[in-house]
């Protein structure tokens, strides 16, 4: 079993920044792409930026040039930097990873979410 951890969230007036980390640890045989994505009430999660083990990244247009999403491999941990934060970007941002996990002697693929971390900005 896995489990993604993050944490960052909060609140930030506009113009802000903040810095969202997710920590993967379990049984992990090698983790692939990570990702963020967020989700408001009554719309469907969208992506907000991804990375391959390779470190190449993926933003939707909507934060390119405000976000930045890095990964620290030793650590099994990525990260979101947000800055100039808007209103909306408010929502719950939710860890994804990609992965191949150890599971009864054997590995597999498996894709895990984290639990959410709220970001609120105020205008």
């Amino acid at each position: 079993q896995v489990q993604l951890v993050e944490s960052g969230g909060g609140l930030v007036q506009a113009g802000g920044s903040l810095r969202l980390s997710c920590a993967a640890s379990g049984s992990i045989f090698r983790l692939n792409a990570m990702g963020w994505y967020r989700q408001v009430p009554e719309k469907q999660r969208e992506l907000v930026a991804t990375i391959t083990n390779g470190d190449v990244t993926n933003y939707a247009d909507s934060v390119k040039g405000r976000f930045t999403i890095s990964r620290d491999s030793a650590k099994n941990t990525v990260y979101l930097t947000m800055n100039s934060l808007k209103p909306e970007d408010t929502a719950v941002y939710y860890c994804n990873a990609d992965l191949v996990e150890y599971r009864g002697g054997g590995v597999f693929s498996k894709n895990y979410w984290g639990q959410g971390t709220r970001v609120t900005v105020s205008s």
